[in-house]
């Protein structure tokens, strides 16, 4: 199926019921979302699936999502890669982004719900989580992407990452406002952050070849509220061509012939965060013809083969089509997460002040 147009107030439940239900059983009984049968699970990807619960009315299961985190939260408020229920799939590394963005979930689930005894529960596990990755915050702002198998910092930084980080501080800041809790540093390293992804390019990439070819590295800023909005809107008419395939989606990879569902989604959300209501609703609508009858979404398509690839229909998927089907629509309390910057406690001339 393609053309589905959606506007304001007008969530497609029906339509976009199977997608929950595939979300839903993938879930394993201990809360885990891998990314499909028998695959492994990886943290950030296994957020991005239990928000997808959380718009689909899910609640129960969204939290056990959580709960499944905070039962596999390291010492030190890190994750490894991935996993395979118990068990550790990927000890090389604990990924930065992935850490953070417990508080992206847990932020988004209180939004959907107001539930309030949720939100003080996962307190401790992103109050850990957020105290791991700031620890690799260098002075020049940037975060560094990984530690390896030793905790060594893998010594350098990813401007996807960083502000897929970027957003996660907002929501870790608004979680410890609406609880009380004090935690001025974490604004602070926000601000710095901010400015090294906007005035620094030369802090990422230092040690391997650019990821520009990347379609995130291009709209990512724009998706986690980096820039306002008349130079979002620019960075996206930068290289709108070199991304995007008309009636298709958004190519992962500058050069290479690949769409996928996920990217495309993420770009719909960043083109409402840019004010760009018109083509948001035109993207999204192109995405549908990669669905599956019992709602799942395959990752991509390849154009010169004209072929599905690869053979895969992950959770994180259906979570992304979830999440910018709320964005459109603003069904869920969650709807603007990322679509505008809000920092609790803070007047609008503030708010802009730190985006200036």
């Amino acid at each position: 199926m393609s053309g589905l147009y959606l506007s304001r107030g007008l969530f497609p439940q029906e339509f976009l019921r199977p997608t929950v239900q595939f979300i839903l059983d993938s879930q394993q009984s201990s809360g885990e979302i891998p990314w499909f049968e028998s695959g492994y699970t990886d943290p950030w990807d296994h957020v991005e699936a239990a928000m997808g619960l959380s718009i689909g009315g899910e609640f129960d299961a969204a939290r056990r999502a959580y709960e499944w985190l905070h039962s596999m939260q390291l010492v030190d408020g890190s994750w490894w890669a991935s996993y395979r229920g118990d068990v550790v799939d990927n000890s090389a590394r604990r990924e930065t982004n992935f850490v953070a963005y417990i508080a992206t979930g847990v932020w988004h689930h209180f939004q959907v719900t107001e539930d309030r005894d949720f939100l003080r529960a996962m307190w401790p596990m992103v109050d850990k989580a957020i105290g791991f990755v700031l620890s690799l915050q260098s002075e020049h702002g940037e975060i560094d992407w990984a530690v390896d198998g030793e905790s060594k910092p893998e010594g350098d930084a990813l401007m996807t990452g960083c502000s897929s980080i970027y957003k996660s501080l907002e929501c870790a800041h608004n979680i410890a406002y609406t609880l009380g809790e004090d935690r001025p540093h974490w604004l602070h390293s926000r601000v710095i952050l901010g400015d090294a992804l906007r005035n620094k390019p030369e802090r990422f990439d230092r040690t391997w070849e650019s990821k520009a070819r990347y379609s995130m590295d291009w709209f990512y800023p724009v998706l986690a509220g980096v820039l306002p909005e008349k130079e979002a809107r620019a960075r996206l008419v930068s290289r709108w061509d070199v991304f995007v395939e008309d009636q298709l989606g958004c190519r992962c990879v500058s050069d290479e012939p690949w769409v996928t569902v996920a990217e495309s989604c993420e770009l719909v959300m960043a083109l409402l965060a840019a004010g760009d209501h018109a083509r948001a609703v035109e993207v999204y609508s192109w995405l549908h013809q990669w669905r599956t009858a019992d709602g799942s979404y395959w990752t991509g398509y390849q154009m010169v083969e004209d072929l599905l690839w690869p053979d895969e229909k992950p959770t994180w998927t259906a979570g992304a089509i979830l999440l910018a089907a709320d964005a459109l629509t603003e069904h869920t309390g969650a709807s603007k997460l990322f679509c505008e910057v809000q920092i609790l406690g803070e007047d609008a001339r503030e708010r802009q002040a730190r985006v200036d």
